[in-house]
C-alpha cells in the first residue's frame, strides 16, 4: 500500500473502495466469530455432560468388575477378557461448521449380544455379563467425548484465529485506509484552492492587461 498516493479522484475512488470491502469483511468475520462462539458452548455443554455421565458409567463398571472378580476371580476375568476377539469399530465423518471441518464419530459394535462377546457364558455367570455390558456403555461414552473434545480444540483455533483477523481490521487495516482516503481527499481540496487561486490570479492579470492605459 503506497504511503503517499497520487492526489487523483481515481485513488480517492480506490481508496473508498477499499474502505468499503475492508468494512464489509470486518462485518463478515465479526458474524462467523460470534457464530463460532455460540457452536463452541453448545459443544462445551454437550462435552461437560458426557464427562459426567462417563464418569458415572465408569464408576459403574469397575463396580460390577470387582463385584464379577469377588465371584470368579481374577484369572477366569482375564481369561473372559482376551476371549473378547472383536473391537469395536469407529465411522468417522466430516462436519462443516463455518469452515471448521470437524470429525464426526460414531462407534459401531460397541454393545453386542450377549452370545457375540466371545468368551464362553458355560463358564461364567451373568456378573461377567454385568461388567461387559458397563465397559461396553463406557467404551461408546468415551468414543462420543472425544468427538466433542476435537470438535471444541478446532473451535477454539478458529475463534482465535478470526479474533485476530477482526481486530487487525478493525484497529490496524481500516483505520490505516480511511486515514490514505482522507489524505488523497485534502490533497484534492488543496489543489482545488490552489487552482481556483491562480484562476483568480490569471483573471485579474488578464483584466487590467485588457484595460486601456492613460
Amino acid at each position: 500500500m503506497a504511503e503517499n498516493p497520487n492526489p487523483t479522484r481515481m485513488e480517492l475512488l480506490k481508496a473508498k473502495t477499499r474502505v468499503k470491502l475492508a468494512k464489509k469483511g470486518h462485518k463478515l468475520l465479526k458474524q462467523k466469530r460470534d457464530a463460532l462462539i455460540m457452536e463452541f458452548f453448545k459443544i462445551l455443554g454437550k462435552a461437560q455432560d458426557l464427562r459426567s455421565e462417563l464418569n458415572a458409567q465408569m464408576k459403574a463398571a469397575y463396580s460390577a468388575l470387582a463385584v464379577a472378580q469377588a465371584y470368579h476371580g481374577m484369572q477366569e476375568i482375564k481369561a473372559a477378557a482376551l476371549a473378547v476377539k472383536r473391537a469395536p469399530g469407529v465411522k468417522v465423518e466430516v462436519r462443516n461448521i463455518m469452515g471448521v471441518k470437524i470429525p464426526s464419530l460414531e462407534a459401531t459394535q460397541v454393545e453386542k449380544p450377549l452370545l457375540s462377546r466371545g468368551y464362553s457364558i458355560v463358564g461364567t455367570s451373568a456378573k461377567i455379563d454385568e461388567a461387559a455390558e458397563a465397559f461396553e456403555k463406557a467404551t461408546d461414552l468415551v468414543v462420543k467425548l472425544s468427538q466433542t473434545e476435537n470438535a471444541i480444540r478446532r473451535l477454539i483455533l478458529e475463534i482465535e484465529k478470526t479474533k485476530r483477523r477482526v481486530n487487525s481490521l478493525e484497529f490496524v487495516l481500516i483505520p490505516r485506509l480511511e486515514s490514505q482516503a482522507k489524505l488523497i481527499s485534502f490533497r484534492l481540496e488543496e489543489m482545488e484552492r490552489d487552482s481556483f487561486v491562480m484562476l483568480k490570479t490569471i483573471k485579474r492579470k488578464l483584466e487590467r492587461a485588457e484595460q486601456p492605459t492613460e
